[in-house]
């Protein structure tokens, strides 16, 4: 997500772009639900500017149904009375839910419309708007940055692959799983503020699809399915719309959150003259930062 966005802003802007990847889409971009919403990612003025630019691209880009990208309305929800988060009270519709319009179990509750992006049709369309710009990309794995081969700019966007690559040893897995069923006639999404819990409750429509989270549990990064946890999130989401208990399973969806203390975008120039730019550590927020932190990126570079 953040490379392929970060290579649009850049070969949009008419510099030459190559990506290199394992993974393309990658797919812990793949798993992602995905709603707009900084989710446990600091530093929080940046994460705010990016959230914020990243917002309105998304609303623009939900002008064409092609991207993927819709404008929904739905409800966040808490277990217990708590304030709704900043980010929330600031988008259209915003309205605190009445009792009769949460489910059993929820004392809190906040209406909005926000972003959903059904993430195999964006990253498609990211992928025919970076081949349109005129970048290119290869598919390999990088067993260090000076193995991208010969480059004035470097720009890192590996994910977790920065452990190694930057190297950057505070950076650690999130592990989060997914669960796609059909739809059985839901519009719009509903999300739980679980708070630190591993535990996740959400659900995502996509039109004939719906996406059912999750997990995200700290430090593991096995990709493997879990039956259980899938039928944990089943059952977690149902409890609230008794309509999924019916719904048919298509797929599971795996990926590891790239987090660490604070998201990282910073340029250096190394011995070698060649410029590197960091843009990683995004954890749960990869989709609601991304374009921001690609066009922070660009003026990076500029300034360079």
């Amino acid at each position: 997500m953040a490379g392929l966005t970060t290579a649009v802003v850049l070969a949009e802007a008419g510099a030459s772009v190559h990506v290199i990847a394992e993974q393309v889409p990658g797919v812990t971009s793949l798993a992602a639900g995905a709603m707009w919403g900084p989710y446990l990612v600091e530093p929080k003025d940046k994460v705010d500017q990016w959230g914020q630019r990243s917002l309105e691209i998304f609303r623009k880009l939900a002008e064409d149904t092609a991207t993927g990208v819709r404008l929904t309305s739905g409800i966040e929800a808490s277990r217990t009375a708590e304030a709704p988060p900043d980010w929330a009270t600031t988008l259209p519709g915003f309205r605190p839910c009445e009792p009769t319009e949460l489910p059993a179990g929820f004392s809190a509750g906040y209406q909005f419309t926000v972003p959903l992006i059904d993430m195999p049709t964006y990253l498609g369309y990211l992928l025919r708007r970076l081949d349109a710009a005129g970048g290119t990309v290869e598919q390999r794995r990088l067993a260090s940055l000076a193995d991208a081969g010969p480059a004035t700019v470097i720009v890192n966007c590996t994910g977790l692959g920065a452990q190694e690559l930057a190297p950057d040893h505070d950076l650690r897995p999130i592990r989060g799983q997914h669960v796609v069923v059909t739809n059985p006639g839901l519009t719009e999404f509903f999300s739980e503020d679980t708070g630190l819990s591993p535990d996740l409750l959400c659900f995502y429509p996509h039109g004939d699809t719906v996406v059912l989270g999750g997990t995200a549990i700290d430090g593991e990064g096995d990709l493997t399915p879990d039956d259980k946890a899938a039928a944990d999130i089943l059952a977690r989401c149902a409890e609230v719309e008794p309509r999924l208990a019916e719904a048919r399973f298509l797929e599971h969806r795996i990926g590891a959150r790239p987090t660490r203390a604070t998201v990282r975008v910073e340029a250096y120039r190394q011995g070698d003259g060649a410029v590197v730019v960091h843009n990683y550590g995004h954890g749960g927020a990869g989709v609601t930062l991304s374009w921001g932190c690609a066009e922070e990126v660009h003026g990076l570079l500029a300034d360079k």
